[in-house]
């Protein structure tokens, strides 16, 4: 069920008419049979991996704590983290690698060894693996206790508002909101009315509008296509997925927060980073906060000497990349950022500026800038491989002729994401992403038809399914 489908809106209505009624027990019951129902019906056959995941990590999670030994806590960590990984290598990776490696064996004239297998990808399984992979190490790290009910474990790994595609909540986070009763306040309906309206405009008709001309763009050969062309396809890309992923997780928090839950916030405005650091503050933050805490930090971080420092960064954007998909255009994405990152770091170190990074001028300049990076980035990040990356991204700066097809991008991104970015600007400004549902009844008024006249008028024509489903 998408939640941009009717279906999903009709099995919202009926767990939310009776949820509020129930007591807290029985809440939890519901939303373990809803989340668990809700995911069936991508496909029912992967209900067992998922109770498969839980029960693993619900029962060494208790082992970890009660160890009497470090040497046994971390046999059971390991445990842990092996498993996880174990299920999510096999349905993710295994025909990547066994494809690259039978591709090696046959370069140096040894015969195909291993088999392809025809393995369809559970859906979410990135999402939830991570979730609970860090109850493990949290525990571990005596962050945490255990948790004494299955139930309510089992619902801290499933909760459907962000079960397929986040953000990736931390134990120490929503465990207690499992837990500990929950009750109605007041704002509840103001901030999640405006966090569901927001996600749907972003999805419905940033999104999906954007995605037609990413599609075309990147199905046409690259010799029947001008250097603006491309461009502008990149940076409807980087629209496309950010309307896409941002409106998921906004509708996700506006539907959690009518059931009581205050799930984290995974955008903070990343078109308007000035640095690569400040991008990963914004973009993806639940991702880019675990990698930080479980991988970088791990690994080192900046307390092992600057050389050190420079890899870890790499390595966690390596591992990142990998995160999203079994393709070296994803890993080679993931060490873009991670070179980019080392430079930025490298060149903080070697000058300073003159210029204050208050400075509007300094600040605006950084933020275009920063666009392009990632948007260079998402052109690696969106293609169909890396030959294809490479031939667009040599042929931008060759031939920027304005065409036809190009003005009618333009036009296309002054319709729909001129006003985007004028609203986000003004969200930005007033360092407050949920200014809206606090200001006065014209301007909700206006934001409301706004969005409303867009959502019913100006749909694309195709719906498009969430683009993080695939990860």
């Amino acid at each position: 069920m998408l939640f941009n489908s009717f279906s999903f809106w009709l099995f919202y209505f009926f767990v939310f008419t009776i949820y509020w009624k129930l007591s807290h027990k029985n809440q939890n019951s519901l939303l373990l049979i809803s989340s668990y129902f809700f995911y069936g019906m991508w496909d029912w056959h992967f209900l067992f991996l998922i109770f498969s995941s839980t029960s693993i990590d619900y029962f060494l999670g208790k082992e970890i704590y009660q160890a009497k030994s470090i040497q046994k806590k971390k046999i059971f960590l390991f445990s842990s983290i092996f498993a996880n990984l174990s299920i999510l290598g096999f349905f993710k990776y295994y025909n990547f690698f066994s494809l690259e490696l039978n591709n090696l064996f046959v370069s140096i004239g040894i015969s195909s060894m291993l088999p392809t297998l025809d393995i369809i990808l559970p859906v979410g399984i990135s999402f939830y693996t991570f979730q609970t992979m860090s109850y493990s190490i949290d525990i571990f790290r005596n962050e945490i206790k255990p948790i004494k009910s299955f139930k309510d474990y089992a619902l801290y790994v499933s909760f459907f508002p962000q079960l397929v595609a986040g953000p990736i909540e931390r134990s120490s986070r929503l465990i207690p909101q499992v837990v500990n009763k929950r009750h109605w306040k007041e704002n509840y309906i103001l901030d999640g009315l405006y966090l569901i309206f927001y996600g749907l405009f972003l999805k419905i008709v940033i999104a999906d509008n954007m995605a037609p001309i990413v599609n075309h763009i990147f199905a046409q050969e690259t010799s029947t296509l001008s250097g603006l062309e491309i461009l502008l396809g990149v940076y409807a890309f980087a629209f496309q997925i950010y309307g896409d992923f941002a409106g998921y997780s906004a509708i996700a928090r506006g539907i959690a927060k009518w059931l009581g839950f205050d799930l984290m916030v995974n955008f903070r405005m990343p078109y308007f980073a000035t640095s690569p650091s400040d991008f990963w503050r914004r973009w993806h933050i639940s991702l880019s906060s675990w990698f930080r805490d479980y991988v970088y930090i791990p690994l080192g971080g900046n307390r092992k000497g600057e050389a050190r420092s420079h890899l870890n960064l790499i390595v966690t954007m390596f591992l990142s990349g990998l995160w999203h998909g079994a393709a070296w255009t994803y890993i080679l994405w993931g060490l873009i950022h991670g070179l980019f990152l080392s430079i930025h770091k490298l060149f903080n170190q070697v000058f300073t500026f003159k210029l204050s990074p208050d400075s509007k001028i300094f600040k605006l300049v950084s933020i275009f800038i920063m666009f392009q990076i990632v948007s260079l980035g998402w052109l690696f990040f969106r293609a169909d491989n890396i030959s294809q990356a490479l031939t667009f991204l040599s042929y931008v700066p060759t031939n920027l002729t304005i065409t036809p097809f190009a003005i009618g991008i333009i036009s296309i991104f002054s319709f729909y994401i001129l006003p985007l970015v004028s609203y986000e600007w003004w969200v930005e400004k007033k360092e407050d992403l949920m200014i809206l549902p606090k200001s006065g009844l014209v301007i909700q008024t206006i934001f409301y038809t706004y969005v409303l006249l867009l959502l019913f008028f100006f749909p694309s024509p195709t719906a498009h399914e969430f683009i993080y489903f695939q990860f």
